[in-house]
């Protein structure tokens, strides 16, 4: 059943006589599209679109919109940039302005697979490519439900129209402005999709704890026995090929919600980095760009083949496709308690280990701490990997305190009983750049291993400089993989790099929570 429908430019809040189109098929987007010269097929079928200047995400680009209603809420600072209502209200004048008379795409659809905290929004594009990237990203509507769709929240996506930081008030000519109070979202001057898919778990990240909610940064998965896994990371550090696991089923790769019924995917589609890609690693991610995906940035030969190896446009590139062309996908993505968290850090200093169990207490602290190593391309100006940590493995994204979410993970474990697991996908032995990353099959080994259980009953070793618990075997692993120190070349130069990272922690807690309790602070490292 067709559920497109017609809205006029008056019902979005904009003047002029412009062409609306609301939910329109995939067919009709890609046709629009291409007529338009947004982007060009691939040999597979997929729309491959550049996204310009803006290859990742903006974040100092970023601001909530400061009003009485919400200033108590948010944690302003670096990240949570404050603007004002007078500033937005100039920006939003003359947007809306920017888009009369100007041919529209609508998309509304859901963010929430849990239909109790299911919340409405309504994407306002002015190219179809962006409207397909959200028509497959957002949850679909059913056959019916477009009739009586009321959004919760408006998106107004203008990557034509460019701020005046001047008068306006911004850092660039690109802005996304969130505006929790009004429930709406500007994004203008970019074209990256990723602003507007960001954008939608900024709110549900606000709205879910509010509800007695965790909304968390992370994918997660299904064991065929009803067990479930969430897997914490930064994008690049493996949620998305971890958690795409064809003896499990998936929940969904990036944003998902913890109820007292389980867990639910935010999503109805995914964001995969390709950068690398290759069917015999990823085989699903691989398999499932073809018509109806969309790729970003990626760079094609004159046969319109995709060459993932490719990142003269960005390291950044990126492949949207529905849930459904996963075959593993659970739908609705819904999924249990879960029984194993994993938390994924990146190390470029080569020093911790590949993976540690956790205690609650060490689980609080790395869910607050959230280190990792920004990898090439995931933001503009990053060519190489830069130490970052980020509050709860996704800071960029989270208004709210962070003793607000790291509250609400430390009563989940409590109440669940939950195994929790750093896993290091990075480097081991060496610093980025002198070792190779450690390899896939035994990341996917130990991550395997802990699902199932089999560290429960293991030996450990406890690594007296980061205060983690070591198994010493994991099934398919060599041993002299899981300590470092053994795979360092220089016992001092070990000594020295581990040390320097374990200052690094504690210089970064000491500033950013001055307030966490000791014994959250007492189970980070010790050196």
């Amino acid at each position: 059943m067709i559920l497109y429908d017609s809205l006029t430019p008056q019902d979005l809040g904009i003047a002029g006589n412009g062409k609306v189109h609301r939910n329109l098929p995939v067919t009709r987007l890609f046709e629009i599209a291409l007529d338009r010269r947004e982007g060009v097929l691939t040999d597979t079928g997929a729309l491959n679109v550049n996204t310009g200047k803006y290859t990742g995400r903006s974040p100092n680009d970023k601001f909530f919109v400061d009003t009485p209603a919400v200033h108590d809420d948010i944690a302003w600072g670096s990240v949570n940039r404050p603007i004002s209502k007078e500033k937005y209200d100039l920006i939003k004048g003359k947007m809306l302005a920017y888009l009369q008379n100007r041919e529209l795409f609508v998309f509304d659809g859901y963010g929430g697979a849990d239909p109790a905290y299911t919340r409405r929004f309504r994407i306002i594009n002015e190219m179809a490519s962006q409207s397909l990237f959200m028509h497959q990203m957002l949850i679909r509507l059913k056959p019916g439900e477009l009739k009586n769709f009321v959004p919760d929240f408006n998106l107004y996506v203008a990557p034509g129209f460019q701020c005046n930081p001047e008068q306006d008030g911004t850092n660039s000519e690109a802005a996304i402005l969130v505006n929790l109070e009004e429930k709406e979202v500007l994004i203008a001057g970019s074209q990256y999709s990723g602003e507007i898919k960001k954008s939608v778990f900024t709110i549900m990240n606000y709205e879910l704890p509010k509800a007695g909610i965790l909304s968390m940064h992370c994918s997660a998965n299904l064991g065929k026995d009803g067990d479930t896994a969430v897997f914490f990371g930064l994008s690049g550090t493996g949620k998305t090929t971890l958690s795409a696991d064809p003896d499990r089923g998936l929940i969904g790769d990036d944003e998902h919600g913890w109820s007292d019924k389980g867990v639910f995917n935010i999503e109805g589609g995914y964001y995969a980095k390709c950068i690398g890609l290759k069917e015999e690693q990823e085989p699903e991610i691989f398999r499932a760009i073809r018509f109806g995906s969309l790729l970003e940035n990626v760079v094609l030969d004159e046969k319109g083949h995709a060459d993932y190896e490719d990142g003269s446009l960005t390291e950044n590139t990126r492949a949207t496709y529905p849930v459904d062309y996963i075959p593993s996908a659970v739908i609705p993505g819904v999924g249990g308690i879960p029984s194993t968290v994993i938390f994924l850090t990146a190390d470029a200093f080569g020093v911790l280990p590949p993976i540690s169990r956790l205690d609650k207490n060490t689980a609080m602290y790395h869910f607050v701490s959230g280190y990792t190593s920004k990898l090439a391309g995931t933001e503009r100006g990053i060519t190489k990997p830069v130490t970052t940590f980020s509050t709860l493995f996704g800071e960029p994204f989270f208004p709210l305190r962070a003793s607000v979410y790291a509250e609400m993970l430390g009563k989940k474990l409590d109440e669940t009983g939950a195994n929790v697991f750093l896993v290091n996908t990075g480097w081991c032995g060496g610093r980025a750049g002198t070792v190779p990353r450690l390899k896939l099959k035994f990341t996917r080994a130990m991550v395997s291993a802990a699902i199932k259980g089999e560290l429960n009953d293991v030996d450990y070793i406890h690594d007296p400089i980061f205060n983690l618990d070591i198994p010493a075997s994991v099934p398919g692993v060599p041993s002299k993989l899981l300590v470092p120190r053994n795979m360092w070349h220089d016992e001092d130069d070990y000594e020295e790099t581990a040390h320097e990272l374990a200052r690094e922690f504690k210089e970064n807690f000491d500033k950013k929570y001055p307030d966490m309790p000791e014994y959250i602070r007492a189970a980070g490292p010790q050196g």
